[in-house]
């Protein structure tokens, strides 16, 4: 799931729904703890599902083997902070869960578009600059978003003026609230966007007052990226770590679940169900469209995306297949911006090829992103859509995002569930770095970047070229 810059969002840059009515009674959360049925679910699923990141979540992981394509995983794929597990807590008579949902967040109007694209564009696993240049990221971020503010506001204008996604999250984190009800856990559940309001620091601070003992993070992405999970993991970690308190918080992160039976189901039923629509749903080509990532967050980086994009679609189209259902598909990606190599093939290129191999027919699945926004109804509703039917392409479907279908809401509570027992706290490091620490050697140097974005912003020829090779 991700959040658009423009008609979409911009990953790293590098220079250089019905629930029962009736609620049961939670139960404790010690008597959660101690039931064997979690337990045994999480060790008899031991060799299918590993952490895939460990320590101080390094953000170059492993990829996963590929003999595990085909098999779908019951366990969260979880990954927790290093330190000591807080036994003393699954006692306590005062336990309380909290469930934090990550997502990237966008504008709730036209006037919140430029400082939404100002913190997009100030996040370092956005645009990745040189240690040496790295006081240039705020004006750089300042010059960026004032630059692509008019172009951005003319695709949120198209779909109602502002971004839907803090709507259907707060809607998302009811619903999965009560599915937890509904198998007796209580728990609070909070929204933290990376680069909008409710932003992360905001739900942190309620999660303090709330006197949480417990914490599960929920990335509402499915597959792994440093520029998504990544990022919004970095801050978590940052300010866990330099508080006494949330310090010695248990915590697990669920750090992708692509490949769990939930989710892949739910996209099997919303396919299935589309393609019924066409005249002839045999001959519909299964069109997936994935966010893009630069080719470097792969090949240097180790970003495990791609390949966990490319296993999803297995096994959505294994399910699918399990069903009777055995249309072609492929692949492409969306969204990519800047002078940099993305992931190919490119969502645009690919529909006019299709269009230009005769293909009549065409359903269009946004598999990364699970909420509705700018890049599923303006992107790929107008842009994409437009494009398909120049290109000769007859018939347009799209499957729509999973929202708050109730079998997916279900499938991440139960990942949740899972997640619990492996909570740990996260160990205090007193490590700094000295440049950071010296406030007048900062100042010096946001004044010069500062002076420097200044004067190419009055700059046309600046313009005119980085209009070229950014935007």
């Amino acid at each position: 799931m991700a959040v658009a810059s423009g008609s979409g969002i911009i990953p790293q840059i590098k220079f250089n729904q019905n629930y029962a009515t009736s609620r049961p009674q939670p139960k404790s959360i010690s008597s959660l703890f101690s039931t064997s049925e979690i337990s045994a679910a999480r060790h008899s699923n031991s060799k299918d599902s590993k952490n895939t990141v460990t320590g101080e979540l390094s953000l170059r992981l492993q990829t996963p083997k590929r003999e595990l394509i085909g098999k779908t995983f019951c366990s969260a794929g979880v990954c927790t902070y290093p330190g000591d597990t807080v036994g003393s807590h699954a006692d306590t008579a005062e336990e309380k869960i909290g469930v934090i949902l990550l997502n990237l967040g966008g504008p709730d109007s036209l006037q919140d578009v430029q400082p939404f694209l100002y913190n997009l564009f100030a996040d370092p696993d956005i645009i990745r600059l040189p240690r040496l240049f790295r006081f240039l990221q705020r004006p750089l971020a300042q010059l960026i978003s004032v630059l692509r503010a008019p172009k951005s506001k003319e695709g949120y204008a198209a779909i109602g003026g502002g971004s839907p996604l803090r709507k259907i999250t707060d809607e998302q984190a009811n619903a999965i609230k009560l599915a937890l009800e509904a198998k007796e856990v209580s728990a609070n559940v909070y929204v933290a966007m990376r680069y909008w309001h409710p932003f992360t620091e905001e739900a942190v601070r309620q999660i303090k007052r709330d006197r949480i003992t417990r914490l599960v993070v929920l990335p509402l992405y499915p597959q792994y990226s440093i520029s998504t999970t990544g990022s919004s993991v970095r801050i978590l970690r940052d300010m866990f770590r330099n508080d006494a308190h949330l310090s010695k918080l248990p915590v697990a992160i669920i750090q992708s679940w692509y490949q769990r039976e939930g989710y892949i189901k739910s996209m099997a039923d919303l396919m299935e169900k589309e393609l019924q629509i066409f005249p002839n749903p045999d001959e519909a080509m299964i069109f997936f469209s994935a966010h893009g990532v630069p080719v470097s967050y792969v090949e240097d980086a180790g970003d495990p995306y791609k390949d966990q994009m490319e296993e999803c679609i297995f096994l959505i189209m294994q399910e699918l297949k399990s069903r009777g259902i055995n249309n072609n598909h492929t692949l492409a990606y969306q969204s990519r911006v800047g002078p940099v190599q993305w992931l190919k093939p490119y969502t645009d290129e690919v529909l006019v090829e299709l269009g230009k191999q005769g293909v009549k027919s065409l359903l269009a699945v946004p598999v990364s992103f699970v909420s509705e926004h700018i890049e599923t109804l303006e992107e790929i509703d107008m842009e994409y859509r437009e494009l398909a039917l120049e290109s000769g392409i007859i018939n347009w479907g799209r499957v729509p995002a999973l929202n708050c279908t109730s079998s997916f809401i279900v499938d991440l509570a139960d990942a949740v569930i899972e997640a619990l027992p492996s909570a740990k706290a996260i160990a205090t490091t007193s490590t700094s770095d000295e440049a950071e620490n010296d406030i007048v050697g900062y100042a010096i140097k946001m004044l010069f970047g500062s002076i420097l974005a200044f004067l190419l912003l009055l700059s046309p020829k600046a313009i005119s070229a980085f209009r070229n090779h950014i935007l």
